[in-house]
């Protein structure tokens, strides 16, 4: 019996170091001209870290985005209360961040700026995987843990990447898709579909947002 616990023990402790590489966590990068933001654009970064190294500008077509923290960005405007087609063109642009981040869209915001923030958000990274999570307050919600879809687009050799990533909220369902397929599929009721509409850029990404467009049906 020693000799099994003396075993499971070490292969704990063999096993702490693989997840905390797994998890590594890069610091967040500085942002030249950061604090700067788009006319009519907000946004809010994870753990209330301050906008110093988040950076959004008009860019034709659309946008560019450079991070330091993991942020979401939003137009107050862009909101959906029933049938709706939700979408967002994104392409990452070098510089590449260390470890695949995510990025993709959000729908339903509420609180946006207060503690009771709630938003469900759809993401992709650059293994081609897609993940479908909750926001509550502080604490979130899998929907759909990360999962390998052959509709989303990896990255390349060079970390670039360009992806078309939709919701469509129709008639109490919600269908998830990456460049033009369904990834997934929901009923209304068990995600939020009602409020605002943005994207969720994960930390030390670059990424041009060509365009973020709710179609009211």
């Amino acid at each position: 019996m020693r000799h099994l616990i003396a075993v499971a023990a070490l292969s704990l402790a063999l096993a702490v170091p693989a997840v905390a590489q797994d998890h590594q966590a890069d610091a967040d990068k500085a942002v030249q001209g950061g604090g700067t933001l788009a006319t009519g654009w907000m946004a809010r970064t994870d753990g209330s870290a301050p906008l110093t190294n988040v950076k959004l500008v008009e860019m034709s077509p659309g946008w560019h985005i450079w991070l330091g923290p993991a942020t979401i960005f939003y137009q107050p405007a862009d909101t959906a209360s029933g049938n709706a087609h939700l979408v967002g063109l994104f392409h990452v642009t070098p510089p590449i961040a260390a470890h695949p981040e995510s990025y993709g869209l959000f729908m339903g915001g509420t609180d946006l700026q207060g503690p009771n923030q709630a938003y469900t958000y759809f993401l992709i990274r650059a293994d081609g995987k897609f993940m479908i999570k909750r926001r509550m307050g502080d604490k979130t919600a899998t929907v759909v843990n990360w999962t390998a879809n052959a509709a989303v687009n990896a990255a390349g050799a060079d970390g670039t990447a360009t992806n078309e990533l939709s919701i469509l909220i129709k008639d109490g369902s919600v269908s998830f898709m990456a460049n033009g397929k369904e990834v997934h599929s929901a009923k209304a009721a068990d995600v939020d579909t009602r409020g605002v509409v943005g994207a969720r850029i994960n930390h030390n990404l670059s990424i041009h947002l060509e365009k973020l467009q709710v179609h009211r049906m």
